[in-house]
């Protein structure tokens, strides 16, 4: 029996998600809390698995409550967050301070339209706590760049052209904040572009991606068609898009499309990792993170089909080893890279 709390100081909220929660005969919801104090103290008394977590709350918020349940008690929490550029930026800080996920949820807190995260809850809190506090050593966020740039922490690119020079990276639970370490990592020189689907919301991915600019070398941004593809550039996929690559006779252009329709995430690792196999063949390297499912799995074997190469993120510095493990379980992974190694590794396998 999986153990849960739920802080969120709607009344309305709380008993949603407990209903949700409570349906399934493997979770049972221990407490309730108004806000991040009172839930503090019910951490520390009731010992739940797993902890939902709301953001804005009166007295102690959401960020300074999972702040103490990490010095003091860590655990999956999961973070309920309002589908706005705040929430979103909001998000981004909880995972950065070791919240494993976050759960969308809709502005109107009279609003039914809660239950359509039912079966995504319940998905997310029985992985998060199979997986307890395997969580990821990311390094802390550093402050965003008043004019130039932080010095990379990565060794300098290798001279010379590049075999690989489009990197595809295929990501989703647990993810922002390791794709954050890795761009972070990469030199300011690095001689590929990169392309990254992340699952997350349409509001989430504009403030992801102006979070990855401030804190990395090279230069990120969210996708929009007619973006060319340059050395040292990344670009994120809009959540409910797709991003595919279109190779022209000098340049690789991003078009942004809703095609696939019927994908089940969107965006999708899949179309886009296949999408860069038609595009640049043997010039990708797919990059599999952090997440639930196989996302990804049938594009990197596209993409090895056409002589690319593909890394794995390991085991035991995933926050959900599904989509890394897939690829493994596959035989396409060339390398398995715990993530402190990745970004050297992604630099080193561009010459492979």
């Amino acid at each position: 029996m999986i153990t849960v709390l739920v802080v969120d100081d709607s009344a309305f909220m709380r008993k949603a998600i407990s209903t949700m929660l409570d349906k399934d005969p493997e979770i049972k919801v221990v407490g309730m809390a108004r806000d991040g104090q009172e839930g503090l103290e019910m951490v520390r008394k009731l010992n739940p698995d797993v902890v939902t977590m709301d953001i804005e709350m009166p007295k102690m918020d959401g960020l300074t409550a999972l702040r103490h349940i990490m010095m003091e008690a860590p655990r999956p929490v999961l973070m309920v967050s309002s589908l706005t550029t705040e929430g979103a930026e909001a998000t981004l800080k909880a995972m950065e301070l070791g919240a494993v996920d976050f759960i969308p949820k809709q502005l109107s807190k009279v609003s039914l339209d809660i239950v359509k995260i039912e079966k995504d809850l319940v998905d997310r809190v029985k992985t998060v706590a199979a997986r307890k506090m395997r969580h990821v050593r990311t390094r802390p966020a550093a402050a965003p760049r008043p004019a130039a740039r932080p010095s990379a922490k990565a060794a300098p690119a290798p001279s010379g052209r590049p075999i690989r020079d489009v990197v595809a990276i295929g990501v989703s639970t647990g993810g922002p904040p390791v794709v954050q370490q890795v761009l972070s990592s990469l030199p300011e020189n690095f001689p590929a572009s990169i392309v990254i689907a992340q699952h997350m919301p349409a509001a989430f991915t504009g403030p992801f991606a102006k979070r990855l600019d401030s804190v990395s070398s090279i230069s990120v941004k969210e996708a929009e068609t007619g973006d060319v593809l340059k050395p040292g550039h990344a670009f994120v996929a809009p959540g409910g898009k797709h991003i595919v690559l279109d190779q022209k006779v000098s340049r690789v252009d991003v078009v942004v499309t809703d095609e696939p329709a019927d994908a089940l995430y969107k965006p999708s690792a899949n179309v886009l990792i296949s999408s860069v196999a038609q595009a640049v063949g043997k010039r990708g390297l797919g990059v599999i993170l952090t997440g639930m499912g196989s996302d990804g799995c049938e594009g990197v074997r596209d993409l090895k089909g056409r002589g690319g190469r593909a890394l794995a993120q390991s085991d035991s510095t995933c926050v959900v080893y599904g989509m890394p493990k897939a690829i493994v379980d596959e035989n396409l992974a060339d390398e398995i890279i715990d993530l402190d190694d990745m970004a050297e590794s992604i630099l080193s396998n561009l010459y492979k």
